[in-house]
């Protein structure tokens, strides 16, 4: 089947880097004489036929940009088969040969039900968790862990200034790979995740040990999925007698400017995205693997989660001794 019109879409969590992976999807599209339609709000927009059409012109100057100019929303509908038909009669009846989806692993199964009436799909893993089987980085990953390391930097400064102990929760309801990367970068005193079971007497025996040797100050980074960030603050505290201030970083994880590293991988995803289309391949996602973006059956994302990071979670704790 000749491909002549594609269309893209950006679903579930939004993710820095998703309005890089457009801009490629689009330009890389028209460069090879395709045309291109934007799908707004995810899979909801898809089956309302909120379709519009990609120029160069419309996706100039976002590269740079956080959040997705597409908008995303979460849709119900499309769990159920009579969503799923409609949206695939949706991209059918615009003469729409193949639909790139940006996002997760959710994402990426609303996809594939779409492919399975006939419709060419291609995934590129977009979600700040780097939680997706199949490659090393997804977008918005490293760009998320430099918004915690630079919050981090600026509470320090509070932390010490006021002998303070800090516990910050960031995002992370199964995976730990934001507050262990960024706990690490920062030089976090503990590092709590979801993967590892931790024992709180430990961190405080940790903290007296700093204070001990003169250290006024500490950082305790949890993962939200290893913990109500304030239950664990107010128990340090309690247990401890030292004084503990609790800040939650929630949604500012997500905002904020692509790092370059995102912006590079966004860029790289995108257009090996269209080669895939282009190359007549469906079922697809890309994935970066060895320092390269590659294409990758869509259905090793649904295999185990990527295992936890053991030596550097190792090392951190090495080095907060």
């Amino acid at each position: 089947m000749t491909l002549r019109k594609i269309a893209v879409l950006t679903s579930g969590g939004d993710a820095p880097g998703m309005n890089a992976a457009i801009r490629a999807v689009v330009r890389k599209g028209i460069y090879h004489g395709l045309k291109v339609e934007g799908i707004q709000r995810g899979y909801d927009g898809l089956i309302h036929g909120e379709f519009r059409e990609m120029t160069l012109g419309s996706v100039a100057d976002i590269i740079h940009r956080g959040g997705t100019v597409l908008m995303t929303a979460r849709s119900e509908e499309m769990r159920t088969e009579q969503g799923q038909l409609k949206a695939a009669q949706q991209l059918r009846s615009r003469g729409i040969d193949g639909l790139v989806v940006i996002g997760g692993d959710g994402s990426f199964r609303g996809a594939q039900t779409l492919s399975k009436q006939g419709i060419r799909i291609v995934g590129i893993p977009g979600t700040i968790d780097n939680d997706i089987t199949g490659t090393e980085l997804t977008i918005g990953f490293d760009t998320a862990v430099n918004t915690v390391v630079e919050a981090v930097s600026k509470i320090r400064d509070t932390a010490t200034s006021h002998e303070r102990t800090f516990v910050i929760e960031v995002m992370g309801r199964e995976c730990g790979s934001i507050a262990l990367r960024a706990g690490l970068a920062c030089g976090a005193e503990s590092i709590l995740v979801p993967e590892i079971p931790y024992d709180l007497e430990e961190i405080i025996l940790k903290l007296r040990r700093g204070h001990q040797r003169g250290k006024n100050h500490s950082i305790i980074l949890v993962a939200e999925g290893a913990g109500d960030g304030y239950k664990i603050g107010e128990e340090i505290r309690k247990r401890s007698g030292f004084e503990t201030r609790v800040t939650i970083l929630g949604h500012i994880q997500r905002g904020g400017n692509p790092s370059a590293i995102d912006a590079v991988l966004a860029s790289s995803m995108g257009g090996k995205a269209v080669e895939i289309l282009l190359e007549g391949q469906s079922d697809m996602m890309t994935a970066f693997v060895n320092q390269g973006v590659v294409a990758r059956p869509l259905e090793i994302a649904y295999g185990p989660k990527p295992p936890f990071d053991m030596s550097l979670f190792e090392l951190a704790n090495q080095l907060a001794i």
